[in-house]
Order: structure tokens, then sequence, then C-alpha cells
């Protein structure tokens, strides 16, 4: 992923090929025991919230974006402002958009929903559930979201999370 923002600078738009960044988020119910998840529409599969970063930089703010534009929940909050993973994986050639085979570079959030938050389906979505740790992990899964799910499992004792994440001070560049 540094390598890609290194390289690429329109990594953040979905016309960059072989790869760009994407984000998405994971939402917990306020108390963190169940996953809100959407059937995808064009990829017949259950999965999180998200999608392209269209030039935006703050993932964090595409992740939350993306996440109301699809479950339409208002006041998603993050647990954290840093990511809870990183997923790389391959979508395939659609010919009909003219799109080759390329990467997703997809920086995942956790987000939780207010109380008694009410869902909405949107276009991208056949259908959208909460999802207990158990459900959740019978589900045909892809690997990334596989990976979610153990995560969030180690998250379940100490939850909820309301305390602020800091980002760790890094040493300034010296020059010699």
């Amino acid at each position: 992923m540094l390598a890609l923002l290194d390289s690429t600078p329109d990594c953040f738009y979905r016309s960059s090929f072989p790869a760009h960044f994407t984000s998405s988020a994971l939402v917990l119910s306020t108390d963190g025991r169940q996953a809100l998840l959407h059937h995808h529409r064009k990829l017949d599969r259950c999965m999180q919230f998200g999608g392209h970063a269209d030039g935006d930089e703050d993932i964090l703010r595409v992740a939350r974006r993306e996440a109301l534009e699809e479950s339409g929940i208002e006041g998603l909050e993050p647990v954290s402002p840093l990511p809870f993973d990183l997923d790389i994986h391959e979508i395939p050639e659609r010919p009909a958009l003219g799109e080759p085979a390329h990467f997703h570079y997809d920086v995942r959030f956790l987000f939780t929903a207010p109380e008694n938050a009410r869902f909405a389906i949107s276009e991208e979505s056949l259908e959208i559930r909460w999802f207990s740790l158990e459900e959740m992990v019978a589900l045909p899964l892809s690997a990334g979201l596989r990976r979610l799910a153990s995560k969030w499992q180690n998250l379940l004792p100490g939850f909820p999370l309301r305390s602020e994440f800091t980002i760790p001070d890094f040493p300034s560049p010296t020059s010699d």
C-alpha cells in the first residue's frame, strides 16, 4: 500500500490501474454484539459496506460516506480514527465497462451504529441485516471478511471500546 501511495499520484481514483484505494466499514451494533452486512447486488455475496475513494484522500471519510450511502444509517461513529484492517483483493476484468482486472487496496474501519439504528436498503444491496458473530462466520465469506470477523471476535470481551485511540508520535527525519 505504501508503494502504491509513493508511485501512483492518482491512486485514490477508480481509473488508476492496476490498483487503487477503496475504503470500507464494518458496522457494529452499539454493544458490539452484531455486525450489519449487506448482500451486494453485483457481487452476489454478503459483505461490509464500502467503495471507491473517488479522489478523496481522507479514507476514513470515504468509509463513513460509503456506509451511510449503503446502509442509510445516520450517526455512524468510528471506533477509532485508525484503520481496523488492510486488505488487497483482486477485481476481475469487466469488459462491458472497459475495466481490466485490477486490485482494490482496501482500508477498513470499524464503526458503531447509534442505539436502535434503522437501515434502508440501497440500490447496491439485495438485503441488509444484523448478524451475530456465529451467524456471520457461517456465511461463505471472503478471506478478508473472515479475517475481519476474527478481529471482531477478539474485541468482543472488552466492547464497547469508547476510549480514543491515539496515533503514536514518530521521530522527525533528521539530516546528516
